[in-house]
């Protein structure tokens, strides 16, 4: 009669140091992953778009020169289609942004040629 509750008891007290283990490690691997995701969307943001994503968004010429005319022509027209308030889409507004500001940063640096 000993050995079934011995067993019971057994089984009771490895169940319960389990779980308080892997709540630990629950824990753990939730807080390791919030701060994880904190530092990859860091990283995200801080990472500039390529020239060549840029000028596609803006439907530019992928080589070549540009005049900021074309730039500013581009970016006026897909901001305005893509206006939110008349059923645009906020995402691809904030991506043409995104492109016309690369664009105006890259002729600053000089990294792509301006027609006039």
């Amino acid at each position: 009669m000993v050995l079934p509750r011995f067993v019971a008891n057994l089984l009771v007290i490895g169940t319960q140091v389990l779980g308080r283990s892997f709540a630990q490690a629950w824990k753990a691997a939730a807080a390791k992953a919030a701060t994880d995701g904190i530092v990859q969307s860091t990283r995200r943001s801080n990472q500039m778009m390529q020239l060549t994503e840029a000028r596609k968004i803006l439907n530019l010429p992928n080589e070549g020169p540009v005049s900021k005319q074309e730039i500013l022509k581009a970016y006026d027209h897909l901001f305005k289609a893509n206006d939110w308030e008349k059923g645009g889409s906020f995402y691809l507004q904030s991506k043409v942004v995104r492109a016309k500001e690369r664009l105006d940063e890259a002729v600053k640096e000089s990294e792509i040629e301006v027609r006039p």
